[in-house]
């Protein structure tokens, strides 16, 4: 008899091999986009050319599922097990056959997008004949876009956040428990003054790839204000520090 694949008192997850297989000939890239609506299609066909091997666009498409505010299921490959999500953004849940504790202890930054398509659960709450997500199995959707964006796969900015800006904190947003030390920091600072992504670069603390992880976490909160036409949207251009002799 084979041995269990994942531990003892643990949902069975697919293994990646099995679940390729299953879904070869259903679609040329392996995913279901048929089913999301057209203006999401759209979106995230921007993303087809990076291909599912780049690691880049669990990001990307959980951004675009925001920006639409549509249901979504994503297949992940965590460890060469699928790992299922279902994402509900006008609720801010996300579901998980997982125990969240083991969730959190995946390695993100190697977590790979599989397959996309249209949620068949539905938040808890929703109408009674459609099939409904467990609610011990739904939490808040937050942490986990926090936890994708600084040790996901993706260290650039978003595509929508890329290009000459400056950006800023909205005044509301709330410092969140998974910001600390020099993050917690900079999202302090950055209620008071925009900056480029070249300056926050060069805050204490930062670089380059941890100024656009903690971007792209403000995004996908809804917390970050963007400016194309500040002055000093060109801060990161290195013809700006020219300026400065």
């Amino acid at each position: 008899m084979d041995e269990p694949t994942v531990p003892l008192g643990e949902p069975e997850l697919w293994r990646v091999s099995a679940f390729r297989r299953a879904m070869e000939g259903t679609s040329k890239d392996g995913s279901h986009l048929s089913s999301l609506s057209p203006s999401l299609l759209a979106d995230l066909q921007r993303f087809q050319n990076s291909g599912s091997g780049s690691g880049s666009e669990v990001l990307e498409v959980l951004a675009a599922c925001l920006r639409h505010s549509q249901d979504m299921a994503l297949h992940l490959d965590r460890d060469q097990h699928v790992l299922p999500l279902t994402v509900f953004p006008r609720e801010r849940l996300f579901h998980t056959p997982l125990p969240l504790d083991t969730l959190y202890a995946t390695r993100f930054d190697s977590v790979r997008l599989l397959q996309v398509e249209r949620a068949v659960l539905r938040a808890p709450g929703g109408r009674t004949d459609d099939l409904v997500a467990p609610p011990e199995q739904c939490h808040p959707l937050g942490p986990l876009l926090w936890h994708l964006a600084l040790h996901g796969p993706r260290f650039e900015l978003l595509p929508e956040l890329a290009g000459p800006a400056v950006y800023r904190v909205a005044p509301d947003l709330e410092i969140p428990a998974v910001l600390t030390g020099a993050l917690a920091a900079a999202v302090g600072r950055l209620r008071q003054e925009p900056v480029s992504l070249r300056a926050l670069a060069a805050w204490p603390g930062f670089d380059r790839e941890r100024a656009a992880r903690l971007l792209n976490g403000l995004y996908l909160q809804a917390g970050l204000i963007v400016s194309r036409t500040h002055p000093g949207a060109t801060g990161d251009s290195w013809f700006s520090s020219l300026s400065k002799w």
